[in-house]
């Protein structure tokens, strides 16, 4: 017979209270690393946006999701907002659609401003 009979060996002894430790320890490194880089930042610009989003008000120029701008005629309710896309077009809004909200324009103020004092 040329093939022999293998046979199981028997667990070695050793520190298994450390050993389950020990190799618990990468996941947990890799969990904070995951937390401080990925979940934690991400939680903040929801939180940010979210403040962005609650504060919108008549005036406003929103840019909704799909990338079209308009202006805030009318905060409907809590959750729907009234937005001028173009000229006589008013469509009504999901608070929640909203990617960006712009003050309302200042610009008009400060070149109200240089033509006076250009005068």
């Amino acid at each position: 017979m040329l093939i022999s009979q293998a046979y199981a060996q028997a667990a070695g002894g050793g520190a298994g209270g450390a050993f389950d430790i020990m190799s618990l320890l990468p996941l947990v490194l890799i969990f904070v690393v995951f937390y401080f880089l990925l979940i934690r930042p991400q939680q903040k610009k929801m939180k940010t946006h979210r403040a962005m989003i609650e504060a919108v008000k008549r005036g406003d120029i929103v840019t909704m999701g799909g990338g079209i701008v308009g202006k805030v005629t009318k905060v409907v309710d809590d959750g729907h907002v009234e937005v001028e896309i173009a000229e006589g077009v008013r469509v009504k809004v999901l608070r929640a659609t909203l990617a960006d909200v712009r003050g309302k324009t200042e610009v008009v103020k400060d070149e109200a401003k240089a033509d006076s004092a250009t005068k």
